[in-house]
Order: structure tokens, then sequence, then C-alpha cells
């Protein structure tokens, strides 16, 4: 590691998340006209702790024959670092209204797991801030106390500590066969590489592996969703561009993630979860730019995954003020909302130019880093998926949500303007988006490696432009011509219903005599089973006993996991 290695004292030792976590401990027994401002004091002590840091290693715990970095400081990290920081303190903001100290408790400590995260140099370290983020998110999904909120969290903690699972496999696997801990670059067609891609597939949203985010967020509080949009996704971009840079079979992935969202976000009446498809697409625009593997492309999926963390938010604070003044997101029951919320009218149109990438919007300068590093590395049909991806996104979220939310048809509905802290929190996040799109150069610089780009050539402003165009256009005649899909109650179903019914049925709806039968074959089976056990614990501290015998650490690894997913099935189901 080419990195200094720094320790100094205590304080060179502790990660800026584990600052926010700690202090985070502390805030429900402060009182409630003190809580506020000490939990937002909380990132900005972090951000001190940061800088004071400086670039290099921190935190050197020895383990058996290895070694723990705990923090470590690169351009990669810390810009990652800056961007949750940024994000938490957005969401204290946004939520200062409210009085409910489990969601400011699980929020703080689940950003401080995923800060933590970011500056993990070992797989250890990594893997306990990978399950701090799980543990601490749910509780913003049931916080919301509505019985689907209940289900969804349960379905979206075993998706979210499975993944923990197969990371920690992983990680067993890859130390016993390199010696190292380390978390560097990952081979993806070994073992330990399947295992830790796969891991990081679920977080990021990969096809197939991504029913919990669109599932989960929407049942999420209002102020839950905003902070869940900011950490889990964009924690496993920056695993991915850690550990998997340069993986080819990423951009297929990639590709795949930007375009099929399209349809289901179409038939979508839930705003909210109109979003969570609009950040899956996002999220292939990044796991593409990985793939591709080039420094302009890290550069630019690492930029696209910094300026989403702020627009995501932004629109989900937007559909949330709604939420909050009206008591609904569904796009059959809203429309006509600009008379009376100019102020989120205007920031949700913010947010939509930055996710439909119009020029002079964050999303604009980020995506033309990955795209242009696309058509240089002759990936002609991944450009076309992304270009198109690109136009669909601005189809199905950049009119669709402020067109059925804001304007379109009167629904009569005249609530009060959101609160000022909402207010608040949603201009700083339209102003960064905003500026970022007209001077991108104060990110560019920022970026790891060596990133010099103008986003805002000719011909890469003219094509964007005639893709929005076209677009708009679309919308405007399938409008016209009375086409579009009719927003109503509905359920859009999704590839977890693939698992989710046979499930129900297995666990939930088999003839109760049959299962006992098998019970009773399986304890009878089990009972015969415990005497030879018992039989043979006086043999275990032999020196081949089980015990005391060396094992392989793949196979505990192996079994750990087994036994977790098999407690965790017949718990949930």
């Amino acid at each position: 590691m080419t990195a200094d290695v720094v320790t100094s004292g205590l304080l060179g030792q502790i990660s800026p998340g584990l600052v926010i976590i700690l202090g985070a401990l502390l805030a429900p027994i402060m009182r409630p006209s003190w809580r506020k401002p000490y939990m937002l004091a909380l990132p900005i002590i972090a951000f001190a702790q940061l800088l004071s840091l400086g670039t290099g290693v921190h935190g050197l715990i020895p383990l058996f024959d290895t070694e723990l970095v705990t923090v470590r400081i690169d351009t990669l990290s810390a810009l990652f670092g800056y961007v949750f920081l940024l994000a938490t303190v957005l969401g204290l903001i946004y939520q200062w209204h409210q009085n409910d100290w489990v969601q400011e408790l699980a929020g703080l400590i689940y950003a401080g797991s995923a800060i933590g995260a970011v500056f993990a140099g070992d797989l250890v370290t990594l893997f306990l801030c990978w399950e701090g983020t799980a543990i601490a998110s749910v509780f913003l999904i049931w916080a919301a106390r509505t019985p689907e909120a209940m289900a969804a969290g349960q379905r979206y903690l075993i998706m979210q500590v499975g993944s923990g699972v197969l990371l920690l496999a992983g990680t067993m696997i890859h130390y016993g066969q390199t010696g190292s801990m380390a978390f560097e670059s990952i081979d993806p067609a070994t073992t330990a590489g399947t295992l830790m891609l796969v891991a990081i597939g679920i977080k990021a949203a990969f096809p197939l592996l991504h029913s919990w985010l669109r599932d989960a967020y929407p049942r999420a509080t209002i102020t839950g969703t905003v902070i869940l949009s900011a950490f889990t996704t964009k924690l496993a971009i920056y695993a991915l561009a850690r550990g998997f840079a340069g993986a080819e079979i990423l951009v297929p992935i990639g590709a795949t993630m930007a375009i099929f969202p399209a349809l289901f976000a179409l038939l979508e009446n839930d705003l909210r979860r109109v979003l969570a498809w609009t950040q899956i697409a996002g999220l292939g625009f990044m796991v593409a730019g990985i793939g591709i593997g080039t420094e302009l492309a890290i550069g630019g999926a690492v930029a696209y995954a910094v300026c989403s963390v702020i627009y995501m938010m932004l629109l989900f604070m937007a559909i949330g003020a709604v939420m909050h003044r009206t008591g609904t997101a569904r796009a059959s029951d809203l429309g006509g909302l600009v008379r009376s919320m100019p102020w989120t009218t205007g920031f949700t149109l913010v947010g939509v130019a930055a996710a439909s990438a119009v020029p002079l919007f964050s999303g604009f300068v980020a995506k033309a880093l990955i795209v242009s590093a696309a058509i240089k590395a002759d990936l002609f049909s991944t450009w076309i998926a992304l270009v198109i991806a690109g136009a669909a996104v601005f189809f199905y979220a950049g009119l669709k949500v402020p067109y059925l939310a804001f304007f379109g048809r009167d629904s009569g509905l005249r609530p009060a303007e959101a609160p000022g802290n909402m207010r608040l929190a949603m201009g700083i996040a339209a102003a960064i988006s905003v500026g970022i799109g007209l001077a991108p150069g104060a990110l560019f610089s920022m970026l790891p490696g060596s990133v010099s780009y103008n986003p805002y050539s000719v011909g890469h402003v003219v094509t964007q432009l005639q893709m929005l165009a076209f677009a708009a256009l679309a919308f405007a005649l399938v409008l016209r011509i009375g086409i579009y899909p009719a927003m109503k109650r509905s359920t859009v179903l999704d590839t977890d219903w693939l698992w989710r019914a046979p499930a129900r049925v297995l666990f939930r709806d088999w003839n109760t005599n049959w299962l006992n039968g098998w019970m009773d074959i399986a304890t009878a089976w089990l009972g015969a089973r415990i005497d030879a056990i018992l039989r043979g614990i006086g043999n275990l501290n032999e020196p081949r006993g089980a015990v005391v015998r060396t094992r392989q650490s793949g196979v505990m690894a192996f079994w750990m996991a087994l036994l977790l997913i098999a407690f965790l099935g017949f718990s949930f189901f």
C-alpha cells in the first residue's frame, strides 16, 4: 500500500463513521430541545475528524497473522465520504420538524455505518459496516408502522443480511486463498470474487436482485425514504469501483439496469416507486462505467454517484413533501399542486432535470463522461443502450412525475407549502445540482485518476437535446391521442413474485397436518443423531477432535452462510 501510515493517538484511530455512530447513541437520552442541534453537529464533527486524519491509513488493528485497516483515506473514499456526510446533513435538516427518536437514531447509525464502510481498508471492517447499514436501515421502513411496511422490511432485511452473508463467505475464502484481508482489486472469476460480486450486486440492485429497492423504499416513512435513497446503493457503487473496476461482466449488467426499469416506471401509479425505478436506471449507468474500467469511465461512474446522491434525495424530498401535505404519493390522486406548492414544484423540476441529464444540471455532466467512455472503448451497443435509457428516464421521470403531481389535471387539492426545514433541505440540494451542472470542474478535480473532459462540447449537447426533445414530443403525443397508461390503484408485479409466491405457499398455505407429519419424521431422525453427538462430545478435545483440529476457513464460512440463510428463511416467512 503506497499511502502513508498515520497513527496519531486515539483520534488517529477513529473513523468519521464511528464518530457519528457513537455520538448517535447519546441522542435518545438528551432533551428534545437539544437533540436536533446535537445530531446536526455530529456530521460536522465527523467532517472535521476526516480533515484532521489526512490521506493515508489509520486505525491499524492486528488480527491473527494479518492487520486490519479500519480507516483508509484516498481520493476515492474521501469523495464518497464527503457526499455521504453532506447527505447526512440534508437528511437531518429535512426531518427537523418530526419528533421520532427511533428514526433519528436509525438514520444516524445507518449513515455512520455507510461512511465507515467507504473508509474501510480491509474486508472485515467492510463486512461489519455492511451489516450495520442493513440492520439500522430496516428501522426506517418499520418506523412507518403499517402491515405493508413490516412485511416489506422483513423482505428487505432478508436481502440485505443475505448480502452480508455472501460477503462474509467470500471474504473468508479470499483470505484462505491469498492470506490477505485488504479491500483491493478482486478477481470476479474466483469463487471468492463471485460471492462478493453477488453480495455487492444485491445492494447495487442488479437485475433480478433489485426488487427490495422498489418494494421497500415506498413503504418507508417519508424521511426514511429520503435517507435510504442516499446510502445503500451508492455504497455498493463505491465497493464495485474499489474492488471490481474493469470487470467486463458489469458492462451488460449496467446496460440492462439502465433500460429495463422503463416499462415498470411507466405503469407505476405510486410516484415514490417511479423514483425508485429511476434510481435503478441511474445505477445502471454507474455499473456500466465501472465495467468499462477506463479512467474516464470510472471517473464518470463516481461523478454520477455523487450527483445521484443529491438529486435523488431532492426528488424523494419533494414527493415526500407532497405526501406530508396531502397524505398520498399516488399520481391518480394528485394534480394541480403547482397552485399551492410552487416552491416544491420548482425543486422537483430541478431534480428531474438533473436525473434526466438536461444540460446545465448535474446529471448531464456526469452522464457525459460515461457515454463518452463507452464510445472511446468501441462499445457501440452499450452507447446506444445508455442513450436510449437516458431518453426513457426523461420520459417516465422528467416528464411524468412533475406533470401528474403538479400540472396536468386539477385534483382540487390545495395543501399548504412544505415546512420551512423541508424547503431549506430541498433548496440546498437543488443549488448543488445546478452548481455542479454549471461548473463541473470542481467535481472533476476531486475524481480519482486524471479526468480532463469538456461535457459541453457541441456534439454532445446537440445529441442530448435531440434525445430530450424526442422524448418530450413522444410524451405530448401519447397524452394527446389518449394512449398514455391510465394512472389507477393497482399492483405492478416484479420479479420478486417469482420467489415470494412459492415461498408463501411453502411456508404458509400448505396443509398443517402434512407439515406436522414431516416434522415428526424430522424430529425422530434428529433425536437419533443427538444421541450420537452426545457420545462424541468426550472426544472433541483430542488431537484430531472436531474442535482442536485445523479447518479451512472457506469450509467454516460455507456452513455459517448455510445456517444463517436457513434461519432467515424460517424466521421471516
